[in-house]
């Protein structure tokens, strides 16, 4: 199944030169959304996975099915302020400004097996930021897994101490 075909490109959106790539056509194909999930956990198979993290919004989409699959537990990163016990934060660059993602301070035991997986890989920011915080707490990211890459925003070349799968390239 080509999932590219399941995506919908949406010129102009949210700025113009900005080619969106909306994921929710995919999402709501029964199969598509099947097809996509089993082909992460594939990728991920034969490595020993503790926990699944997904970064806010869209990675808890399909962090939490793959967690479920493999018999791991799923921990959410989220915004600042979004989480009710005490967390740890770290933050990154954006275009403009910064932004900064949280998790909380208990989520993670040391030594744990981490896999964190969000939607789209673009510059890497967001993902280098979730390996910070899994490996503040002591955790050991085991791999990073995307429905999308963007291969001209060189966002592997922050992750290359990692492993990095995509399922769909742009």
């Amino acid at each position: 199944m080509d999932l590219k075909e399941k995506v919908r490109v949406v010129e102009n959106f949210p700025s113009e030169g900005i080619s969106f790539k909306d994921i929710t056509t995919l999402l709501k194909d029964a199969d598509g959304l099947k097809n996509c999930i089993d082909q992460l956990v594939d990728r991920f198979k034969n490595e020993k996975v503790d926990l699944v993290i997904g970064p806010e919004s869209r990675g808890f989409i399909f962090a939490t099915p793959i967690a479920y699959l493999i018999g791991a537990g799923f921990v959410p990163v989220r915004k600042p302020g979004k989480l009710p016990a005490e967390t740890i934060k770290s933050e990154y660059a954006l275009e403009y400004g910064s932004d900064s993602l949280e998790i909380h301070k208990d989520s993670i035991q040391k030594g744990q097996k981490v896999l964190i997986i969000d939607d789209l890989l673009a510059t890497g920011g967001t993902m280098e930021t979730a390996c910070k915080l899994v490996e503040q707490l002591g955790g050991e990211v085991v791999g990073l897994g995307f429905l999308i890459e963007l291969d001209e925003l060189k966002g592997r070349n922050k992750l290359s101490k990692y492993k990095v799968e995509s399922i769909i390239k742009y």
